[in-house]
């Protein structure tokens, strides 16, 4: 299982980084991305650490962790300049936290990420079929979602994001030891959102594709 959106207690997760990766190896992962939450007041904070955690625990245990931020509740402006300092920091996976139904993210948000190159749009909510093709031209991953609440606009992401021929992949966003995934309840979620017996395979796929334009 691979896992490319979570959190530690650098932003708002339970776990210091290495419980949390103990606990996905013990789980039987391959690969975790932990990218908390930032804006321009943590940024130059929070990822540096991550950076050196995941230096430390990919010399020590089987689990490839990469270290990320999630940009979050930014004004759209402000994402593209954010996204190039986290790259700078050593974000080697870049995540926006996308247009939720369940808060008041910036109008735009969705679009200005993924002109900014991001690597993965989460939960992108309601988002225009416009911005699911603008995402396809670009590369950006669109994320289905297995976190409560997030996960309500599943099904319109996958149909369109399918339609438009849009990439996607398969998340926890994990704030808590409850919100890991194995693989049958990742399973269970992508069925939920519509897709066909095949698509955590292929979801998955995408993941692995994605590790290996960034590494």
């Amino acid at each position: 299982m691979i896992d490319l959106h979570t959190h530690s207690l650098f932003s708002d997760g339970e776990l210091v980084p290495s419980e949390l990766v103990r606990r996905l190896e013990a789980m039987g992962y391959s690969c975790v991305a932990i990218t908390d939450h930032v804006d321009s007041s943590n940024l130059d904070f929070v990822t540096p650490r991550l950076a050196k955690v995941a230096r430390d625990l990919n010399q020590r245990q089987s689990v490839n962790v990469i270290p990320g931020v999630e940009i979050t509740h930014v004004p759209s402006e402000l994402i593209g300049s954010l996204v190039r300092e986290a790259r700078e920091l050593g974000a080697e996976i870049v995540l926006v936290h996308g247009e939720t139904i369940l808060e008041p993210l910036p109008e735009g948000t969705n679009r200005a990420a993924i002109l900014a190159g991001v690597d993965i749009l989460a939960h992108p909510g309601l988002i225009d079929l416009e911005d699911i093709k603008l995402a396809a031209e670009r590369g950006v991953y669109l994320e289905i979602s297995a976190r409560q609440g997030h996960s309500l606009t599943n099904g319109h992401v996958a149909r369109w994001a399918k339609e438009f021929g849009a990439q996607l992949v398969l998340n926890s966003d994990a704030h808590s030891i409850h919100d890991l995934m194995t693989r049958q309840f990742a399973q269970r979620v992508a069925h939920g959102s519509g897709l066909e017996d095949k698509a955590l395979e292929e979801m998955l796929a995408n993941s692995r594709e994605l590790i290996e334009k960034i590494r």
